[in-house]
Formats: structure tokens, sequence, C-alpha cells
């Protein structure tokens, strides 16, 4: 017998927001454009629920429906991730649009993503979370979309533990409570406390980096620094964003 969401992903979000929604929960860097945007839980969790309102209100997905999402490492790209989960979403980082509901695609991926026969949102993926010049033909803009969604969300069915929730390259679907338990062992695994600051420059289509940059710190109360494009930071700079940031763990 499955239970409702407090052993989903979307719970681990709940439980942070009751703890200190003040606090940093992602803190992002491109270092292609030097944007830096830093989101307490609160604000994450706004950005999420907006999403999700969206999802369910405006693109009609039904639980079960699968998620692809075509999006480097970015803080939008978690605010997705954690959307689909609270949707009751499968989501699908990487996978083939062909195959899924409806998909998201950054603006390098549009292409790929019109092979979707559902609906298709697109994410500019400009700093300050800014809109596309033109809309691409076919797509939603999300930048567009969001803003005039609810604050607030709640599911028109409570989402399930048992019900499948993510699916990667090469695995069947883990359900919402495999995906809370994998994110705790890999916080063990990564030896994360309360308060810990992860460095990631991993992408967001495997387990690795959905742990280390979302998932694992949101299991233990710690908070992400999210890096993209960081592949030539020198070693120095590195050291010193990790310092400046106060990161425990690189990876």
């Amino acid at each position: 017998m499955t239970s409702p969401a407090q052993d989903t992903p979307a719970g681990l979000l709940a439980s942070a927001l009751r703890g200190d929604p003040g606090r940093p929960l992602i803190t992002f860097y491109d270092d292609a454009t030097g944007e830096r945007v830093e989101l307490s839980v609160a604000t994450f969790a706004n950005w999420v629920a907006k999403t999700a309102n969206l999802i369910q209100d405006e693109l009609g997905a039904q639980p079960g429906d699968r998620l692809a999402l075509l999006l480097p490492a970015h803080w939008q790209t978690a605010v997705w991730v954690l959307a689909g989960f609270s949707t009751g979403l499968v989501v699908a980082p990487g996978a083939d649009p062909a195959g899924a509901d409806l998909v998201v695609s950054g603006p390098d991926t549009l292409e790929q993503a019109r092979a979707c026969g559902g609906e298709r949102v697109a994410l500019a993926l400009r700093p300050l979370g800014g809109r596309f010049p033109q809309a691409p033909a076919g797509f939603l803009d999300y930048a567009v979309e969001v803003p005039g969604q609810g604050d607030r969300f709640v599911p028109y069915a409570p989402v399930l533990t048992g019900a499948p929730a993510l699916l990667l390259a090469g695995g069947g679907a883990m359900s919402g409570g495999a995906v809370v338990e994998r994110a705790v062992a890999s916080a063990h695994e990564y030896g994360l406390a309360p308060g810990a600051r992860v460095l990631s420059r991993l992408p967001f289509d495997s387990w690795a980096g959905l742990a280390a940059g979302l998932l694992a710190p949101l299991a233990v109360g710690g908070s992400v620094v999210l890096c993209r494009n960081a592949a030539g930071l020198a070693p120095e700079q590195l050291a010193t964003r990790e310092a400046t940031e106060r990161v425990t763990l690189t990876l």
C-alpha cells in the first residue's frame, strides 16, 4: 500500500520549507555569460509551484505522463524536475521526445524536441529567466507562461510514493519513494550533513548529476552551487569559488 506525498521528492521540498525557507538552496553560475543567481528554499518552491500549475492546468498533463527534459544543468531544470515530481509525471531527463507526452527544451535542442507529438515548452535559459525575443514556432515560451501561474500548488490527486516518478537512460522507472531513498543513500555516500554545500558541474541526465545537483543536498537540508559551462575554469578560479561559496564538497 503506497502512502501520500510525505515520502516523495515533492515532500523533500515541503520539509525544507518547514525548516528554514529563507536559506539558500540553489546558487547557479553560468560561466559563459557571467550569470549568478541565488534562490532560497522559498523562492525555489514558488517557481516549482508556478511550474506545476502550468503543467497541470495549462498543459493538461496527467499523472503517469512522460516528461522529456532536454535541458542542461540549470536552476530552471531543477525547477522542472521538482514540478514534474509534484504533478505525478514521470520525469525523463534526456529522453527521446518521440516517446514522451510532453517535452521541455532549451534553445539548442528545439529541432530534436519537435519529435514530441504532445505539448512542447521552450526555455531560453537567458539571464534572469528572460524570454525568447520571439517564441519558437510550435512551442510555448516558459518565461511568458509561468509568471501568471498561481503561487500555491495542490495536485488534483495525491502523488503516491509507489507511483513511477523518474526514468533514466538504461533503467526502468523509479518510484517517488525509491527516488527519496536513493537521494538519502547518495547523501550518506557523499558524507553530507545538514548545511552541506555541494558544488556540482555534472549534467542532469544521470543519477549522479541529479543527486549532486539537487536531490542529495535537498534530502539532508543542504544546498547546491550549480555550475554550467565551467569546464574552462582554472583550478585557482574554482578554488576561489569554493571558498567564496563555502563549498563543502565538489563533484
